[in-house]
């Protein structure tokens, strides 16, 4: 089955399928963009890894068991009486990886463009924003273009000012034209733009067409046995793309 949408599928990010979604975008980015950069540069998978004690999607995560406690009736009570206990949870540190992907050349290994595809631990407050608003920061402050692509309604957007914004970007930063940059924006009626690839200054940029990409791993994927689209979208439309998605899937 094809993606029925023209552009962002909105059913991707709900929880327990956006990480899947995320890691074969991942990928394809890598792979559409391999054979147009080589054999000068080479594009790697690398991971960025954090532990976090915030609660996070239990998707594929067994049930926890509550075993019942005896206590024997002979053990004399004493004058304080037993109360019971209220059920409480401990914060877990659990490690989180997030993949993106760095452009680099063969040459000197130099990396010369990161590409980001934003989870939403990255658009909520906590550790996992905290870690990647400071690896933003670095990589702005250096010689190193960056990509970053936020196909995710939910959350805050990346700080660029008081910018009106629509629901998706795609931010496309060239070190050598920083403080400016260019802002790749689309609703979701709209299908997602392609966009280029900064390298050094005097070579060609390679394009990406982000929605052939969307629209291919949807395919591969088989990502319509996962969806159910009698369910409303999580998160929650507003009311006009709510009815344009009623319209779009024929209901």
């Amino acid at each position: 089955m094809h993606n029925p949408f023209p552009g962002m599928n909105p059913y991707l990010e709900q929880p327990g399928l956006w990480p899947q979604v995320h890691n074969r975008l991942i990928v394809a980015i890598a792979d559409d963009l391999t054979p147009q950069v080589a054999p000068k540069y080479r594009v790697s998978i690398e991971e960025r890894v954090y532990t976090t004690t915030e609660p996070l999607p239990l998707v594929g995560i067994a049930d926890v068991a509550v075993a019942q406690r005896q206590i024997d009736p002979n053990v004399a009570q004493t004058t304080a009486q037993l109360i019971e206990p209220r059920r409480v949870q401990v914060p877990l540190p659990v490690e989180v990886t997030e993949r993106f992907l760095e452009v680099r050349l063969v040459q000197t290994n130099a990396v010369v463009c990161l590409i980001e595809v934003l989870s939403p631990s990255n658009k909520r407050p906590g550790d996992g924003r905290t870690a990647y608003e400071t690896k933003r920061q670095k990589i702005l402050g250096s010689a190193t273009n960056l990509v970053e692509i936020d196909l995710l309604r939910s959350g805050s957007p990346m700080p660029l000012g008081d910018l009106e914004r629509k629901p998706y970007s795609i931010l496309v930063s060239r070190s050598a034209e920083r403080p400016n940059a260019e802002l790749y924006e689309f609703d979701l009626p709209e299908p997602s733009p392609s966009f280029p690839v900064p390298l050094q200054p005097d070579d060609p940029e390679p394009i990406v067409n982000l929605q052939r990409l969307i629209n291919d791993l949807y395919s591969r994927a088989r990502l319509d046995l996962a969806i159910g689209y009698a369910q409303p979208v999580k998160p929650e439309l507003s009311e006009p793309d709510a009815a344009w998605v009623e319209a779009v899937l024929g209901r």
